[in-house]
């Protein structure tokens, strides 16, 4: 009889803990980095794409920025936010300088604001060079569905 009550506690304290650990998700990211969608646009044949992944429950973004075709070599490159399309905003994660040459992959943990942003879809990615030191190449950051 009292290992009846145990299991049955154990199973009812496991079905209530489900819920919780199902919360956690790991979401995928990705941006198409043009010089047409720079603001203002570019004249380049610059290009590249960032994938991304972002896991809820650590609040780790993970990611990796491939890019082709420059006017020159990067000379900087950022995620920015909050800003729609279309909009400026200031860096969020500044990618160091030895990262930049293609591929650039990193990571960082992020604030509850920083996430609600990046989920929100209000982040971008660029690519600067001399050339354009404003930035050559931009995408916003969108979920994949």
């Amino acid at each position: 009889m009292k290992m009846n009550r145990m299991l049955t506690a154990m199973v009812l304290s496991l079905s209530l803990a489900a819920p919780a650990l199902a919360v956690a998700d790991t979401l995928n990211l990705k941006a198409d980095l043009l010089s047409s969608t720079e603001v203002p646009p570019k004249t380049s044949d610059g290009h590249g794409e960032l994938t991304a992944t972002y896991d809820t429950s650590s609040k780790v973004l993970q990611w990796k920025v491939t890019y082709a075709d420059l006017t020159g070599p990067a000379s900087m490159a950022h995620f920015h936010g909050p800003a729609p399309v279309g909009k400026n905003a200031g860096v969020v994660i500044p990618i160091p300088m030895d990262k930049l040459p293609s591929p650039i992959e990193g990571q960082a943990t992020l604030t509850a604001a920083q996430e609600s942003d990046l989920l929100a879809g209000n982040w971008y990615f660029n690519v600067h060079t001399a050339k354009n030191p404003g930035g050559e190449i931009r995408g916003q950051v969108e979920q994949v569905k």
